[in-house]
């Protein structure tokens, strides 16, 4: 009996001794805290499964018989949001402003350039930087736009770019809304991008596509004596050439304003003998409509921009030109479309009440929104991209290796004498 006695006293306290560590379990739990927004049980059910662990899987908290608290034993902590500063990227814009010539220019490249900022204003801070129209104004403007600036955005005028290039002066990323004088400049800097708008570039993609589907043609490329003909006639017969195709270049005089009479008859004489595929007329649309009279229409024309002499708003309301009936030509979309997602993402400039709007100011103010859309990119390290902009179809490699830009201009015809869109190339 005594021996039964003994062994039940120790099975007691056996159990007894069980009992402690559990309780004890329990309240280190409670101790070291619970994460915000979990449950008790949720925590217990996470332990492991030996018997006395398992065993705490059945406490709860209860505040009537039956019913679980099951809420989060602590409230949420909303943790403050970090935003990392950075410091605003720079850019020069920098322009002949203080030229009485190039003024109205800059202004409308300016304004272009400020719209587009408004619009996306980003990281950015704008400083202008203005000059005069003389190459080393232009360049000692751009040495303190460089020096100041994380990115310059100009010159504006063919002598300033080419000054800067030959006085190795490129420091900065550099958006040049020119085109040097390549046999001076030589090489162009792998921190320039070169993206003015451009007759010769007008001309080579002029070339490239009246060339599409035919082989071997004949074309004649017409000009004046006035440089930019000359340049996009030139730059048609070089491109013309190496489509593997036949140029010939026609430079007809000019006086009063009109081209010599005597020089188109000859042209006219010409093309009956030699029956070119094609004219390219590197003219403007009053040259083009004097040409088309005297030689007539039976070869196709294809031009610049230049032959497109009304800006988009005053189409409506301005004298058809029949004489150019079906002649072809490229041209900004700014120009062209006014339901152009990017055309209409942007205000216009106002027109002058005494005045027509001038097609150049408007392309120029386009070229100004553009180049600060490919500035803001190259800004945020971009340095391969492509943008719908209002100038073209825009092609950008910059930053990585030798910069690389190309320009996609809208195709365009006229019909019932206003110029109207083609199908994008």
């Amino acid at each position: 009996m005594l021996g039964n006695l003994a062994r039940m006293c120790a099975l007691a306290g056996l159990i007894c001794g069980l009992c402690t560590p559990a309780m004890a379990l329990t309240t280190v739990v409670a101790d070291t805290g619970t994460p915000a927004g979990v449950s008790v049980t949720g925590i217990q059910a996470q332990q492991g499964v030996d018997g006395l662990q398992l065993a705490q899987t059945d406490l709860s908290l209860v505040r009537d018989a039956g019913e679980v608290l099951d809420e989060p034993i602590a409230e949420a902590v909303e943790l403050p949001v970090v935003t990392a500063s950075f410091p605003p990227t720079r850019i020069a814009l920098l322009l002949p402003s203080r030229s009485d010539s190039l003024n109205q220019v800059a202004n409308a490249v300016h304004a272009g350039f400020m719209a587009a900022y408004q619009y996306e204003p980003g990281n950015i801070v704008i400083n202008l930087v203005e000059t005069g129209d003389a190459a080393v104004d232009v360049l000692s403007g751009y040495q303190s736009a460089a020096a100041n600036n994380d990115i310059v955005v100009g010159p504006l005028t063919r002598s300033g770019a080419t000054e800067i290039i030959v006085n190795h002066a490129v420091t900065k990323p550099t958006i040049a809304l020119t085109q040097p004088d390549t046999d001076e400049a030589g090489t162009i800097p792998s921190n320039m991008l070169l993206m003015g708008l451009s007759v010769e570039d007008e001309a080579r993609q002029a070339a490239t596509w009246a060339a599409a589907g035919k082989s071997g043609s004949k074309a004649f490329a017409i000009s004046t004596g006035v440089s930019w003909q000359r340049r996009a006639a030139s730059a048609f017969v070089t491109k013309w050439r190496s489509l593997g195709m036949q140029p010939e270049t026609v430079e007809l005089s000019t006086g009063s304003g009109f081209i010599n009479a005597n020089g188109m008859l000859q042209l006219r004489k010409r093309i009956q003998e030699e029956k070119p595929a094609l004219l390219f007329l590197a003219l403007d649309a009053t040259q083009a409509i004097q040409l088309r009279m005297a030689i007539g229409n039976t070869v196709p024309m294809v031009g610049t921009s230049q032959l497109n002499p009304v800006a988009l708003d005053d189409w409506p309301t301005a004298n058809r030109l029949n004489e150019l009936e079906g002649m072809m030509l490229l041209d900004v979309p700014w120009q062209l479309q006014a339901d152009h997602a990017a055309v209409m993402a942007y205000p216009h400039l106002p027109p002058n009440a005494d005045q027509r709007r001038s097609p150049d100011i408007e392309r120029l103010y386009a070229l100004g929104i553009d180049a600060y859309r490919v500035a803001h990119n190259i800004a945020l390290k971009q340095t391969d991209f492509q943008l719908d902009g209002v100038t073209g179809k825009l092609i950008v490699r910059f930053g990585n290796g030798p910069a690389s830009f190309d320009r996609i201009m809208q195709t365009a015809i006229y019909r019932d004498g206003m110029v109207q869109p083609l199908q994008a190339p």
